[in-house]
């Protein structure tokens, strides 16, 4: 190992794809011990930066100008491509990274053992048995209980943060010199997430690895990073120690990216106590069928949710949060009716509610066009309701004003998903929900996949709609801040029951339950 500081020097790099450069004239460097954070909106270049560092940019890129050299030696330069036989050498062994979804990561089919043991397949000459006993070592170092059966699981086995963390056993079995995580908690809960922020942290105090931390959440980059690396349009807009970034931030986009962080302040109070019930919930238990195995018979149901009981009341936003597998997906789908094997009542007051997903690229259908996106509601409610049944022109009409509504216009109606920005698509998804007017929405997670400028944009959009409209959400988050600028009242998950509701106000300032206090705490 060389003698000096500087591991990762990053010299006037620019990239571009066929008919669209993706990052111009970059400058960073990283040193030994350090995590260097990488912050900007989506597109802002951080993704192809990271992914140029580790050779894995796609065959129709090129560098254009510029070189990287990892401790001395140049991995890429401007004029020839990347060397794949010299990556090969490198990846994994002296660098490594941690992808932002585990579960499109891992190989569905291939139990986590094997696949972190082929890290040492690969790089080392070790036999089987001691290769195994690496493995299991590694999931134990990384919080991981009962390694050798986790060991023969398949990912599906494993909850969210259980896989993150294999994925962090995979990257780090070798000890690599650089560790790049690539927003590697942005799809998990608040103690999960923290969980694995202090994992992080400890395995690069404890191992003096360089670390490039790569994230559109600005807590958790002053959290981390020993120093930040804003990015705008692919290019580096402003450097320095955290400390500073956030104190004294020097540039009009870094201010304009710290001013959106969601920070626990509300606006006016809607006062919503006196409002009719859209939906009430009376000692609902929600049941799945249990995995066929010797241990199960084989109609034995497992119960998910247990005896909830709340009411959402029009123009009103109920916060709910919980750690993942708690049970408030399950919950939504039984309130919306997906989920029939339920105990107890789900009354609407109108017609069944419309729901918002967490990721508008997978749930918005990519052949079609944005007119056709948010038709579909129409014709979907004329099939059910002669109320809705109208003329080809009169729901053109309704598309266009929905378009307007969400802050868009008729310039869209023939553009695809593909054609849309990250924030363009999730405002199709809003709009989708509220064309039919909805008394009820159920929002899961929908702006945990945005930066911190378009998170702000579709919550003050949420609330501009919920004015005009009168329209109620159950707005579904693991972030905290997120929930207390939104929600009206705030209910509190765990384990399948409803520990704690109230106003969102007596929550955060007095919880009364110590899992409301924890969650609160880590946020």
């Amino acid at each position: 190992m060389s003698d000096r500081t500087t591991l990762v020097q990053i010299e006037d790099l620019t990239v571009k794809f066929p008919g669209n450069p993706a990052i111009s004239h970059v400058n960073l460097t990283v040193e030994r011990g350090e995590i260097l954070g990488i912050v900007g909106e989506s597109g802002s270049g951080k993704s192809v930066t990271a992914l140029t560092l580790m050779g894995l940019l796609a065959d129709d890129a090129q560098i254009c100008s510029g070189q990287i050299l990892f401790d001395g030696q140049v991995m890429a330069q401007a004029g020839r491509a990347q060397d794949k036989a010299l990556y090969r050498r490198y990846q994994g062994a002296r660098m490594s990274m941690i992808f932002q979804e585990p579960m499109t990561s891992l190989n569905p089919t291939g139990k986590v053992g094997a696949q972190v043991e082929e890290m040492l397949l690969l790089h080392t000459d070790l036999p089987k048995e001691e290769r195994r006993r690496k493995v299991c070592e590694r999931f134990a170092a990384v919080g991981l209980k009962s390694p050798e059966i986790l060991y023969g699981c398949y990912p599906h086995q494993l909850s969210g943060g259980m896989r993150q963390r294999v994925m962090i056993a995979m990257a780090t079995i070798l000890h690599p010199d650089l560790l790049v995580a690539d927003e590697p908690t942005t799809a998990l809960d608040v103690t999960i997430q923290n969980q694995v922020i202090a994992l992080l942290k400890e395995i690069n105090e404890r191992e003096k690895n360089a670390m490039i931390f790569i994230t559109h959440d600005l807590n958790l980059a002053r959290r981390i990073c020993d120093r930040i690396l804003v990015m705008q349009n692919g290019q580096v807009v402003e450097s320095g120690r955290t400390e500073a970034i956030f104190e004294h931030p020097q540039e009009a986009y870094t201010k304009r990216l710290i001013a959106a962080v969601p920070k626990r302040k509300r606006g006016e109070e809607a006062v919503v106590t006196q409002q009719p019930p859209v939906v009430e919930v009376a000692h609902l238990n929600v049941f799945y069928p249990k995995q066929k195995t010797g241990f199960f018979k084989k109609n034995e149901k497992q119960l998910v949710v247990s005896d909830a009981n709340f009411v959402i009341r029009q123009g009103e936003t109920l916060g709910l949060v919980g750690e993942s597998g708690c049970g408030k997906s399950s919950l939504s789908k039984a309130i919306l009716g997906m989920n029939r094997d339920i105990t107890g009542e789900v009354r609407h007051a109108s017609v069944r509610p419309q729901m918002i997903f967490q990721d508008p690229y997978s749930s918005l259908n990519p052949a079609k066009t944005v007119e056709w996106l948010l038709t579909e509601p129409l014709r979907a409610a004329a099939a059910r309701d002669d109320a809705w049944k109208m003329t080809a022109d009169k729901r053109r009409e309704l598309v266009c004003e929905m378009l307007r509504k969400i802050g868009m216009d008729e310039s869209y109606l023939h553009r695809k998903p593909s054609q849309l920005s990250g924030g363009q698509r999730q405002r199709i998804s809003i709009g989708q929900a509220l064309i039919t007017r909805p008394a009820l929405v159920i929002a899961d997670e929908p702006v945990s996949a945005l930066d911190v400028t378009l998170q702000a944009q579709v919550m003050d959009l949420m609330k501009k709609l919920q004015r005009e409209m009168g329209v109620a959400y159950l707005f579904i988050s693991h972030d905290i801040n997120v929930v207390y600028r939104m929600s009206d009242r705030i209910m509190v998950m765990k384990d399948g029951r409803i520990i704690e509701q109230g106003e969102t106000k007596q929550i955060f300032e007095a919880p009364q339950e110590a899992y409301t206090k924890l969650l609160l705490a880590e946020s």
